[in-house]
């Protein structure tokens, strides 16, 4: 056995990896794993680079929600869980604002791997207990995996955990979770580490495939000090938490008690905001940001606002659109609609010019696909070569573009002939296939906020004979009809990490497109993805990955199963000046968990909002 704190990354990625089957194998301790380059932070660490080891704890905090909610359960397809679930319960390790694909110890203190990574073994924080002062122990961890990989767990779990069998016990305090894979899989110890802890005594004789309102037995550092279902729940520190001096924790989990208020309608959400209802906000609307923020407060310098800068990769937002629709089944139709959507005169009319256009799934990282392919990405591409468009080869993919002006006629010329091509005609201003039924469509909407953005697409949409048009709906019916897969379009966003894996099955794979409640909105269904993804899981060194995620992303970007939205490298925040903030703000993130209620500027704030009233 070697202790050491080499990372899966030098495992799985510098040929020190054995092949998988062999009979003897050595296995490194490690306090934590990481899937890009090196850990950031040793084995013997004290805290955070952006946290404040000693923030004062307390303070009340106060932020906002959309919609409802009718659950505490997090862990099934049923209901709308209430904001803050994961305050109440922890994983075996976790990650952390400065490293997109790193683990470190948190139930589990050590962890250990063969050099096949054929399975992982948890060694246990003997202090680690549930909120009743019970320990934490093996028998939980198997219940656990048992419980999120069974019928009744939401189907994203049992997706990602499926390839963990399953779990032993191997000492007192250590477990061990064996993985089933049919290639070398770089990424099983870090999904491992990144399962649920669920309280076996709590969950046997309670039911697991239902919603509930009855607080559960959780071993996070918040618990539920009051309910007022369905619009507010409010979450309080735990004086006895277990895990508050992990260095992993050290400087976070600040704040007394953290009250979320939900709210049905965006405008009126941050006018709440504004007279001070709630503490801060992140704002993801361009027009809202440069006009809606004018306050006495803001004026007064009680609310700071401004832009901290975002380093993760932007993923893809984006018009998903659903495959498993007759219409929308056909390539050349999803090309053609490409082309109802005029980005340039969005971003300038309607955005102030905020937002770059977004053209890869795997937006602001190098794992994009960018120019042609070449080197090793171009022999990936070659074995599927007469599988996937002739252009995944020629040409670089990049979405319409227009002068701006509002004006799309040539784009929609092309767009008409694309229609042609598969068989659709205009017929007394209606487009209609050879049956003579006209080409109907849907954008469905959780939240008003997309209705001005669609309308010039569905007015673009018009002028090709498509009856389009739109449909906001309240948060459950949307959740209902996205997870049952009752829509045409959608807008969703898809983030990635800068090491994909198993993950991507849920987000494109075949199983995933019949799987309700699935990440797969497009319905893809493509033996070439399925088959890129496997590979990908199975990616032997960093080189491979990034060759195999730009040859998967011109794969997704040619078959055109999304319109592309848009993305902007910063975080826009708003908050209430009462709170203390470290010196360092970190790499991937804002890092409102490291922050802390400020006694003078809490005092000082509040008795300005009432001079404000």
């Amino acid at each position: 056995m070697r202790k050491t704190a080499v990372t899966i990354a030098a495992l799985a990625m510098t040929g020190l990896v054995a092949v998988p089957g062999t009979a003897q194998q050595n296995t490194t301790i490690m306090h934590g794993i990481t899937l890009v380059g090196e850990l950031k932070y040793g084995p013997d660490f004290t805290h955070l680079d952006y946290v404040n080891p000693n923030a004062p704890k307390g303070g009340d905090v106060v932020q906002w929600a959309f919609g409802e909610f009718d659950s505490l359960n997090p862990f099934i397809l049923k209901g709308r869980t209430a904001a803050g679930i994961g305050l109440n319960y922890e994983t075996l390790m976790t990650g952390n604002l400065d490293e997109l694909s790193s683990q470190y110890g948190l139930i589990a203190e050590t962890m250990e791997v063969p050099d096949d990574l054929s399975y992982v073994i948890f060694h246990l924080r003997p202090e680690a207990h549930w909120q009743d002062g019970t320990q934490i122990t093996v028998d939980d961890v198997i219940f656990s995996l048992e419980t999120l990989t069974g019928e009744l767990a939401h189907p994203g779990y049992r997706a990602y955990f499926k390839n963990l069998v399953s779990a032993e016990a191997v000492g007192p305090n250590s477990v061990r979770i064996n993985f089933e894979s049919e290639d070398l899989n770089r990424e099983l110890p870090t999904i491992a580490g990144q399962m649920p802890v669920l309280s076996k005594a709590y969950w046997s004789t309670h039911d697991f495939g239902e919603t509930t309102l009855e607080p559960w037995m959780g071993s996070g550092p918040y618990t539920i000090k009051s309910m007022n279902t369905p619009s507010s729940i409010t979450w309080e520190l735990d004086p006895n938490y277990w895990g508050k001096d992990l260095p992993i924790n050290v400087g976070q989990n600040n704040f007394g008690t953290i009250r979320f208020d939900y709210y049905l309608d965006e405008t009126v959400a941050l006018e709440a905001f504004k007279a001070g209802d709630y503490d801060f906000r992140s704002e993801n609307q361009s027009k809202r940001w440069a006009l809606d923020y004018d306050s006495p407060a803001l004026d007064k310098g009680l609310i700071i606002k401004g832009l901290i800068d975002d380093r993760s990769p932007s993923g893809m937002q984006a018009f998903f659109l659903n495959t498993r629709k007759p219409a929308l089944s056909d390539r050349r139709v999803r090309e053609a609609l490409q082309y109802a959507f005029d980005f340039e005169w969005t971003n300038d009319s309607l955005f102030f010019g905020a937002y770059t256009r977004t053209r890869s799934f795997f937006e602001n990282s190098e794992l994009a696909a960018v120019g042609v392919p070449a080197g090793q990405e171009l022999e990936i591409l070659e074995q599927f070569r007469g599988r996937v468009p002739d252009e995944v080869f020629t040409t670089e993919y990049n979405p319409p573009v227009t002068d701006g002006t509002g004006n799309a006629r040539e784009q929609l010329l092309i767009a008409q002939g694309l229609l042609a091509d598969a068989g659709w005609t205009v017929v007394d201003g209606k487009l209609v296939n050879g049956e003579g039924t006209q080409m109907e469509l849907e954008f469905l909407f959780a939240s008003s906020t997309f209705e001005r953005i669609a309308s010039p697409v569905i007015q673009n949409m018009e002028r090709l004979g498509i009856l389009a048009t739109q449909r906001t709906v309240e948060t459950a019916q949307y959740q209902e009809r996205a997870q049952t897969h009752d829509f045409d379009v959608v807008v969703s966003t898809v983030r990635q990490s800068l090491s994909p894996g198993n993950e991507q099955r849920d987000m494109w794979g075949c199983e995933a497109a019949d799987t309700e409640g699935g990440r797969n909105l497009a319905g893809i269904c493509d033996p070439v993805v399925d088959e890129l993804i496997d590979l990908i899981i199975a990616a032997p060194d960093r080189p491979t990955l990034i060759a195999l995620s730009k040859a998967m992303d011109r794969v997704l970007q040619w078959n055109y199963y999304v319109i592309p939205n848009w993305h902007i490298r910063s975080f826009r925040l708003a908050y209430w000046d009462k709170f203390g903030r470290p010196d360092v703000t970190p790499n991937y993130g804002v890092g409102t968990s490291s922050w802390w209620i400020d006694p003078v500027k809490d005092a000082f704030v509040s008795a300005e909002k009432a001079g404000l009233d």
